[in-house]
């Protein structure tokens, strides 16, 4: 296929002069795997999805390795994603939602009334709902730390899949931007929205990491349908072989890593010249583990804090991260960017 050109569109936040730039270097690199759908209407019903039942699914925590988490999915009253922090019954339901995202500096933290009441790490979670669909659920967790699994996001699939996807009658909401605009970062980086056309219902993504690691130059091209997204949920994070050693030594001074659960299974460890674990996705030369993670387990959460609403339309994201994801999402309602379809 010929390689895509897109409309930069009005620049919302950032340089106008380095988002061009750095298109420019975007859009001459190749694209390693390609995974299009036939048309682009919705994968998914047009009526509202939510779960019959509960499924729990337990492992370490994220942050604390030697307490086994667990987080349940459940039917939801109310319409979107809520969390329900069970240990601490006197606070309210947090919806999933960017007004209630708390910080991106690390990972997305959602939050709402006591300082207590919160969720780390809910970006491997909240996927799921651009991913698979799922648009209305409780999500029941006894902590603010999510478990931490091998197979990265695929068991939380799998325990969705345990409580039975069920339709309701009420049809389900689309959103998407009402013309094409452009957010810069700091390091060459940049996203770029465009609005569905055509009557299209579904999310194209196309996006792009470049690491001066032996990962390299990485990007795939797909469109957000539950096929694809299952097979991407196997992308674990990733880290620097400093990062994990630093995380295993000096890191037990500090709170945030002294008991991490990571370890050589549950996260891909990459130096300058190898991988020090078995990475994932060998796709011709590549093993393109970390670009599936970051367009699906990543991006795609940023792409889900829209309420009640499905977005759809295209994201372009080059060399992109958690905290220009969730400006950028920010600043689309700050600015009266976003229409219902």
């Amino acid at each position: 296929m010929d390689m895509p050109n897109y409309k930069i569109g009005k620049t919302i936040f950032g340089d106008t002069a380095a988002i061009a730039a750095a298109y420019e270097r975007f859009r001459i690199q190749p694209i390693d795997e390609t995974r299009l759908a036939a048309d682009r209407s919705s994968p998914f019903s047009l009526k509202r999805r939510g779960v019959a039942g509960e499924a729990p699914v337990a492992g370490v925590g994220t942050f604390n390795g030697n307490d086994k988490q667990t987080i349940t999915f459940a039917p939801s009253k109310k319409p979107g994603w809520w969390i329900r922090r069970m240990d601490i019954p006197e606070q309210l339901d947090t919806q999933v939602d960017i007004s209630n995202l708390w910080t991106s500096a690390q990972n997305l933290v959602m939050r709402s009334g006591s300082p207590h009441n919160y969720l780390r790490m809910v970006e491997h979670i909240v996927a799921l709902k651009a991913g698979i669909g799922l648009d209305d659920v409780v999500l029941k967790v006894n902590s603010g730390d999510p478990p931490l699994f091998d197979q990265s996001s695929l068991p939380l699939i799998k325990a969705v899949e345990h409580a039975k996807i069920v339709e309701s009658e009420t049809p389900a909401s689309f959103v998407t931007v009402k013309e094409p605009v452009a957010f810069g970062g700091r390091r060459g980086d940049f996203l770029l929205f465009l609005p569905a056309e055509n009557g299209e219902r579904n999310l194209r993504i196309d996006c792009a990491i470049t690491w001066n690691t032996i990962i390299g130059e990485q990007r795939v091209l797909f469109d957000a349908t539950p096929e694809t997204f299952r097979y991407a949920s196997l992308a674990r994070t990733n880290c620097t072989h400093r990062q994990y050693l630093g995380a295993l030594t000096i890191g037990k001074l500090f709170a945030a890593t002294r008991n991490w659960g990571y370890n050589k299974k549950n996260i891909l460890i990459h130096g300058p010249k190898k991988f020090y674990n078995e990475p994932r996705f060998h796709v011709g030369e590549k093993y393109l583990e970390p670009i599936w993670h970051r367009a699906t387990l990543d991006l795609m959460a940023a792409l889900s804090l829209t309420g009640v609403d499905r977005f759809v339309g295209t994201v372009v994201s080059y060399r992109a991260g958690h905290t220009l994801d969730c400006d950028a999402v920010r600043a689309l309602y700050r600015n009266d960017l976003i229409c219902s379809l």
